[in-house]
């Protein structure tokens, strides 16, 4: 059983191992690709949220919104394929970001290509967050490792 949960944390954190090593492959001066897709979709995102907040945000540059999600992505696999309730954190904390910035469905008509696709895919992802939270549910259930130390006999007298 020990050998099935590893590798499904292997496939499971792949996912997210194998973006991140992409997207750094990618990763140039201006942030590669992934800055360039990410740029507008970041600024309509800015864009619906500032008039709701009733402070001023700060100027973040996409290249390090990227580098940002390589790093958590890519630290959060690795930590998550050992089992590590922070790597599960890390990853949560990701898909918590992006998931409304990427897959922003919400801005198209229901009968637009974009629609399905992007809904298809943001449905996708919040399946993903799911099953971190279902990891950490679990993990934090089941106790941890009990002392094997027997417990001192009472003296009588």
């Amino acid at each position: 059983m020990a050998f099935a949960s590893f590798f499904g944390r292997v496939l499971f954190a792949s996912i997210f191992i194998l973006s991140a090593y992409q997207e750094l492959n990618e990763y140039g001066v201006n942030g590669g690709t992934a800055a360039k897709a990410l740029g507008p979709k970041f600024d309509v995102f800015l864009k619906h949220v500032q008039p709701k907040v009733a402070v001023q945000l700060p100027d973040i540059q996409v290249k390090h919104l990227v580098a940002a999600a390589i790093a958590l992505k890519g630290m959060g696999g690795i930590l998550f394929i050992f089992g590590s309730s922070f790597g599960a954190y890390l990853l949560l904390w990701h898909q918590l970001i992006t998931i409304p910035i990427l897959y922003d469905f919400y801005n198209y008509d229901k009968e637009a290509k974009e629609f399905g696709q992007l809904f298809i895919k943001f449905t996708q992802n919040v399946a993903l967050f799911g099953a971190l939270l279902f990891f950490i549910g679990m993990k934090n259930s089941i106790p941890g490792r009990q002392s094997k130390k027997k417990a001192p006999k009472t003296k009588t007298v």
